[in-house]
């Protein structure tokens, strides 16, 4: 059984993003969002183009595992949050997504995620970052979970292919927006 989209959620939180980027500089033409709140086996990482007003490319995305074992799936409906160092926990909020670097994990590359809220604020310090990571799958693995890893949001290796072109083409900072309401 498929769990809806919460289409109208993602459209709010696009909208109140845009406001957001208009206000503080950021890119008014995309930005990454990121549901939590739905079961990790389905799509909820989102590029959403703003003069479009959709989402123009989908993913699955880890998130942490917490006090978990790493790469397992036992958070896949309710992940544990945190901004405390080595917690292996997924931090809720507002980032801008920074320097392109190389990764170990996936296709070798990277972005730095600047923390925007006191939510995420440690997220350079944590070393979280947006990589690609091979466990991650490109469909859709409902009722199973992604596997979870230390907190970065990771997708598949395909997926941050696509992401990764749409970062470099973009000439000014973009959001990315965790949230899980």
């Amino acid at each position: 059984m498929e769990i809806p989209a919460r289409t109208d959620l993602l459209k709010k939180r696009a909208e109140a993003a845009f406001e957001y980027v208009k206000s503080h500089q950021l890119n008014t033409h995309v930005a990454c969002l990121i549901d939590l709140g739905k079961h990790s086996g389905l799509h909820r990482f989102y590029i959403w183009d703003f003069n479009k007003r959709l989402a123009v490319d989908s993913g699955l995305v880890s998130h942490g595992c917490a006090s978990n074992p790493w790469g397992s799936t036992y958070t896949a409906e309710k992940p544990i949050f945190s901004n405390t160092p080595d917690s292996h926990a997924s931090s809720l909020g507002k980032y801008k997504i920074g320097k392109r670097g190389y990764s170990q994990w996936g296709i070798h590359v990277n972005y730095l995620l600047h923390g925007l809220e006191k939510s995420n604020s440690k997220a350079v310090s944590r070393a979280i970052v947006l990589h690609s990571w091979e466990s991650v799958p490109e469909n859709r693995v409902y009722p199973e979970g992604t596997p979870e890893g230390w907190g970065c949001p990771a997708v598949s290796n395909t997926f941050m292919r696509r992401v990764d072109v749409l970062i470099q083409h973009e000439t000014s900072p973009i959001l990315m927006w965790v949230f899980a309401d």
